[in-house]
């Protein structure tokens, strides 16, 4: 009898051993859930991520301090380690290591055909097929499409990226102006006026090459598209060329501006952080750039004023101002990545709506939202913002449309005619359908 007491005793002790080891394997199995499968929780990972652009000039800056930090607090066996480089430095270097086998696992990529696209990555095997993400109902359809590749989205867009003009309010006010002028005449007159009142019109920090595509697109949105918006499907059909007459006028208007002595003098030697100082230090009335600028366009310098925001209006007289905007720039994974599924997952948390990271990027982010539900915030862009809402007058950015190339060959084309070569418009365009043709790949 005693044997067979001892005997129970064992086995209530073993099932109570059992139990609990169940227990805990399902508090662990829990836990691993709650790391939104990321890994093993007991198993460091190091996941790098490489990124276009500069340190925020004030405040903590979104991808260098707020995400690694809140990543390490949802996942704490991920450590994110990120770098940002200059747009060129940027576009060279992740292609280089991509293609050695040596890429980040998180990097920034430019939708369509642009530098740095979705396309060319895409189909180089660079980037990973997201189609799994769990967010993708919340991201509106165009976002989605123009970071897509036969129907499979391999990059995550930041927003909607607007070109614009910020301008000085009071320095317009000085010249009788109440209001941004919505036609291309009109907008030289302004340039004229501000002239003639020894203000400088327009900063531009052409050294820094890309700087040209800022006005050249906007123009082309107002020349080029509105008759024609399929005019790129067509120029790679070859139905269409770049020596259009549309595009040779686009490439006249913006020729106009340094010709009429509109821009400030020597933008060749200025660089776009230097164009930025003398907008906000109010040197200048003007500056053609983006709403990613927003940063910097808006931080105190010199001078105090109220900013304005509008679309370079190069429009005819009577006809409608289009805006130039796009989808801007977002996340893409490294296909051959280690550590893909962790990659994914911070993804996931990024983009779930609702989290603090999510705050965070929406309270930091300066494009404008493709993510349903959020609202503008910038007040300054709800001009263009309700143009582009309640028109749909509005055309992307020219180069998503072209081989990566032919906008490097434009702004060094046109930096010929702001150096005071005798280059034509035509001669430009003539280069740019060249460069195009040698590219083009059907």
């Amino acid at each position: 009898m005693k044997n067979r007491k001892q005997l129970w005793s064992l086995t209530l002790v073993l099932l109570m051993m059992f139990l609990s080891a169940c227990s805990s394997a399902s508090q662990e199995q829990g836990s691993s859930d709650n790391n939104g499968g990321a890994g093993d929780s007991a198993k460091p990972i190091t996941l790098t991520m490489m990124l276009s652009g500069n340190k925020a000039s004030k405040g903590e800056d979104f991808e260098l301090e707020t995400l690694p930090r809140l990543v390490k607090e949802k996942f704490p066996n991920i450590t994110l380690e990120v770098q940002k480089l200059p747009d060129d430095q940027y576009n060279t270097s992740v292609r280089t290591k991509l293609a050695a086998g040596q890429g980040p696992d998180m990097f920034w990529i430019f939708p369509k055909n642009s530098a740095g696209g979705v396309v060319d990555f895409a189909k180089a095997g660079f980037a990973a097929d997201l189609s799994d993400l769990k967010f993708w109902n919340n991201i509106s359809q165009g976002a989605k499409d123009d970071m897509s590749v036969d129907g499979k989205p391999y990059g995550v867009s930041g927003g909607i990226a607007f070109l614009g003009a910020y301008y000085n309010k009071e320095l317009l006010q000085q010249v009788g102006y109440s209001e941004f002028p919505k036609d291309w005449p009109s907008f030289l007159e302004l340039c004229q006026k501000l002239k003639d009142a020894g203000i400088t019109p327009i900063a531009m920090g052409d050294k820094d090459p890309w700087v040209i595509q800022f006005g050249m697109y906007q123009i082309a949105a107002n020349m080029v598209y509105p008759d024609d918006k399929d005019f790129d499907v067509k120029l790679q059909k070859g139905e269409k060329s770049l020596t259009d007459p549309k595009w040779i006028e686009t490439i006249s208007r913006y020729k106009d501006l340094y010709d009429k002595g509109y821009v400030v003098k020597n933008s060749l030697g200025i660089g776009s952080a230097q164009s930025a100082q003398l907008f906000i230090d109010g040197k200048a009335a003007m500056t053609l750039t983006g709403t990613w600028d927003y940063a910097s366009m808006t931080s105190k310098g010199a001078a105090d004023f109220t900013r304005g925001f509008s679309s370079l209006p190069g429009n005819d007289s009577g006809k409608p101002v289009y805006v130039s905007g796009a989808t801007s720039a977002g996340y893409a994974l490294n296909a051959k990545s280690a550590n893909l599924d962790a990659a994914k997952q911070v993804l996931n948390y990024l983009f779930d709506g609702q989290s603090e990271l999510f705050k965070a990027f929406v309270a930091s982010n300066s494009s404008i939202s493709v993510y349903k539900g959020v609202t503008l915030e910038k007040e300054l862009f709800k001009e263009v913002n309700d143009n582009y809402q309640q028109t749909g007058n509005s055309v992307y950015f020219s180069n998503q449309m072209w081989p990566a190339g032919v906008s490097d060959v434009m702004q060094a084309k046109f930096a010929e005619i702001i150096a005071g070569q005798k280059t034509t418009p035509e001669e430009v365009a003539a280069a740019m359908e060249s460069k195009f043709r040698e590219l083009w790949k059907n």
